[in-house]
């Protein structure tokens, strides 16, 4: 089974997914991807320069596999010479019509919402899925959220508003999560058992993982006497949000490690890490927090978003806060019983088991290549030979 994985802003989550799946896949890979750099001109112009580059190769794939980021309507009008009646699958790590605006509340995009910002990006996602034969999302949240914000922002427009696509869509639409890898770091003994209670940031400095929330409740678990420590290590920009700088100062007595970590230096960090605490506004899916559970840190996250999906069942009650006050409670608890919640930690591992590891959904998405190759092309789609 031979495989065109089209990537246009391979970077970060979007190349560790394409990697780890052509590193355990059974499928034979070619990959054609730009930098992880511009994502507005990536979703703009990724499609016509991967276009041309597909069609100076000799791969002749029995399948597409690309990315959100791809508009995948205009690839595929560009090579439709070599591409017709190859079968496309859309893999969406993110949408641009459900994640969260900086001066927006968490949740779907209302109308109003979309008049502030360029209607034209969540667009290019719905045309990608109404051009994909399947669609894939990375967690039930992201596939149901997107589903349930399309009628308001299609409603908006004037006139042939495309009522039939949310039926279209969900009926294409299945979830296989992205893989972690765990490296070294994923089992064995705190190896800092003699130092305050080590506390992770992984994920990024912005503003859907509102980060303010974040430090201001470490700063009320400093001022009433917790100790603790505090690595901050997940990608940041020049400019910090939520007014994170004047927090970072008042806890830098705390901070042993404050920067952008390379992959040895994360996984040191996630091996001495006791608790991983999220605020996200916003996950589609969460792999950063994930490789902190898989390397048995004890999580503390909203009960929201895709965590509850993550997360088995019976450790919801000790881990997933609904407000800011059950928070601050388990964590101020995490600190103070830190024997009690390592061996959580590590049963949670255990109860999760294998079940985001790569060899496991590695499986998954091969078969769910070999049926859509089974399956016929949707309504519309030319038929295999047509040119």
């Amino acid at each position: 089974m031979k495989v065109l994985l089209v990537s246009p802003f391979h970077g970060g989550s979007h190349q560790a997914w394409a990697e780890g799946l052509i590193r355990h896949s059974s499928a034979d890979f070619e990959i054609l991807s730009l930098p992880g750099r511009f994502w507005k001109w990536r979703m703009h112009g990724g499609g016509v320069t991967l276009a041309r580059r597909f069609n100076k190769s000799g791969f002749n794939p029995d399948l597409i596999l690309a990315t959100d980021m791809l508009d995948l309507s205009i690839f595929l009008a560009h090579t439709r010479k070599r591409t017709a009646g190859t079968p496309a699958i859309l893999y969406c790590h993110e949408n641009q019509l459900s994640y969260p605006m900086p001066s927006s509340p968490a949740g779907n995009r209302t109308p109003e919402l979309v008049e502030q910002t360029d209607q034209h990006y969540p667009f290019i996602n719905i045309s990608s899925m109404l051009a994909a034969d399947r669609i894939l999302f990375n967690s039930s949240f992201h596939q149901n959220e997107l589903l349930e914000s399309l009628p308001g922002y299609l409603g908006q427009f004037p006139e042939f508003r495309l009522d039939e696509a949310v039926l279209e869509i969900k009926r294409k639409s299945s979830v296989i999560y992205p893989g972690i890898s765990t490296g070294e770091a994923s089992s064995g003994p705190n190896p800092a058992l003699d130092k305050y209670p080590l506390i992770l940031w992984n994920q990024r400095m912005e503003h859907d993982k509102n980060p303010g929330e974040f430090f201001s409740a470490l700063v009320e678990l400093k001022n009433r006497g917790l100790h603790f420590r505090l690595a901050v290590c997940g990608e940041q920009f020049s400019r910090h949000p939520d007014g994170v700088d004047a927090y970072l100062e008042t806890l830098k007595k705390e901070l042993i490690h404050l920067g952008f970590a390379e992959r040895k230096t994360y996984q040191d960090l996630l091996l001495e890490a006791d608790i991983v605490l999220s605020t996200a506004l916003h996950e589609f899916f969460g792999i950063s927090i994930l490789e902190a559970v898989l390397n048995q840190t004890f999580p503390i996250l909203p009960a929201r978003l895709s965590y509850p999906e993550l997360l088995p069942p019976e450790f919801h009650d000790s881990c997933l806060y609904k407000n800011r006050a059950e928070m601050l409670s388990l964590l101020a608890n995490a600190l103070e019983k830190r024997d009690d919640s390592a061996k959580k930690a590590e049963t949670i591992r255990e109860t999760i088991g294998d079940r985001f590891s790569w060899p496991h959904l590695a499986r998954q998405y091969d078969a769910f290549f070999q049926d859509t190759l089974a399956k016929p092309r949707h309504p519309g789609a030319p038929s295999a030979g047509t040119s």
